[in-house]
């Protein structure tokens, strides 16, 4: 997950430490593998245009409570909760 978090800054997306550690802090309390925890941040960006710690935490909790395990899974849900207007 920290190599993800180094490619998103070398794209432009900067993370304070307070954002970093919320990521963490998410992840541990919703005890979401990596795998996912990421796919929230991108689907956070993506709808936020910026890091939502709320949102993001809002969308792990989501992901969780609907046990899913996958990138497409994920997208597919968030596009059923209106996230998406079109597939991501």
């Amino acid at each position: 997950m920290g190599n993800y978090l180094l490619q998103l800054e070398e794209k432009g997306f900067k993370f304070g430490e307070d954002a970093i550690s919320f990521i963490y802090f998410g992840k541990q309390f919703t005890k979401s593998s990596d795998h996912i925890v990421t796919v929230c941040i991108e689907l956070t960006l993506k709808f936020q245009k910026s890091f939502d710690a709320s949102f993001y935490l809002s969308l792990l909790e989501t992901m969780k409570t609907h046990d899913v395990q996958t990138r497409k899974r994920a997208y597919e849900l968030a596009e059923q909760l209106g996230f998406l207007g079109a597939k991501g």
